[in-house]
């Protein structure tokens, strides 16, 4: 009888058996003293790629720090902050930091950067935007076209700082458009409310850098930006440390939160080769000016 000579197939088990042993190794190796530093963002700055541009520039010099972001609204970021899922907070609603600051969410806030909220539309502007004399009289022409039935607004609808400055907008407007036939709710981030409103030729509200993007991408191919100023439209972005977080993330997260606030001149150039412009200005030199904007509107 044929003997079978099992020795071939012994050697590659082994073989197998090896490799596996030493990629475990190689990865326990590799991951042994990195640090993830968990951060919850409003969108924004992750859609247009600011917060990877600073992690990338951050971890050069800090190899051994894993920054992962979670993009969301400005209020499901707090939230999620609050239930522990993160240990930095970047966001732009200061109503909303204002209660998480008082709860004792989060705390050590700076106001690292700015833009301006823009109205955007259709190019034909039935609501007569573009000569608005300010943002709460375009929302007024807005309302009033929507009743016409010539105009139509789609809104984030996600307790995001975007959504929060267009609700403060409609009130300080005398106005609620809730539950009208032209007034659209998405339930999701700036993106993808932007491209409804494309798809529907409707006004939104939008931070400037989400729409530029979009624009230069040409993922929007019918709106328009109409109107926006320096008053009732600034945009003020915070990072702000979570109190629960602690050990090595919390010195970690510490370290990154101070490289963006001491880093402004990384966001002051940041797009101005794609765009034209930067998608977000420093802080530097105007915190007194955007500490008393936060106060403000930190009221509703």
């Amino acid at each position: 009888m044929k003997t079978v000579d099992h020795q071939p197939r012994t050697i590659i088990v082994v073989f197998a058996v090896v490799i596996v042993i030493a990629s475990v190794l190689a990865y326990l190796h590799y991951s042994h003293g990195v640090v993830r530093v968990r951060v919850t963002t409003t969108t924004s700055l992750y859609a247009t790629g600011l917060l990877d541009y600073l992690a990338d520039e951050f971890t050069k010099d800090h190899p051994n720090v894993r920054i992962e972001f979670l993009p969301l609204g400005s209020g499901e970021a707090l939230r999620r902050a609050e239930m522990g899922d993160a240990c930095v907070v970047f966001v732009h609603a200061p109503s909303l930091e204002k209660k998480y600051v008082d709860k004792g969410v989060i705390e050590n806030g700076r106001i690292f950067a700015y833009n301006f909220f823009v109205i955007v539309g259709p190019k034909d502007d039935p609501a007569n935007v573009k000569s608005a004399p300010t943002a709460v009289d375009a929302f007024k022409r807005i309302y009033e076209a929507g009743e016409e039935g010539s105009a139509l607004f789609v809104s984030r609808g996600d307790n995001s700082g975007t959504h929060v400055r267009e609700l403060m907008l409609w009130s300080l407007a005398g106005l609620d458009p809730r539950g009208k036939s032209w007034y659209l709710e998405t339930g999701q981030g700036m993106t993808e409310t932007l491209i409804v409103a494309d798809e529907k030729d409707a006004y939104t509200l939008s931070d400037i850098g989400t729409y530029l993007k979009l624009k230069k991408d040409e993922r929007l191919r019918s709106i328009v930006m109409l109107y926006t100023n320096q008053t009732e439209l600034i945009n003020v972005y915070s990072v702000y440390l979570v109190k629960s977080c602690s050990g090595k993330e919390r010195r970690a997260a510490e370290e990154f939160a101070e490289f963006v606030y001491t880093h402004q001149d990384l966001i002051a150039k940041y797009g101005v080769d794609r765009y034209g412009q930067p998608l977000f200005y420093p802080a530097k030199g105007k915190e007194d000016n955007l500490a008393r904007a936060w106060e403000m509107l930190s009221k509703g």
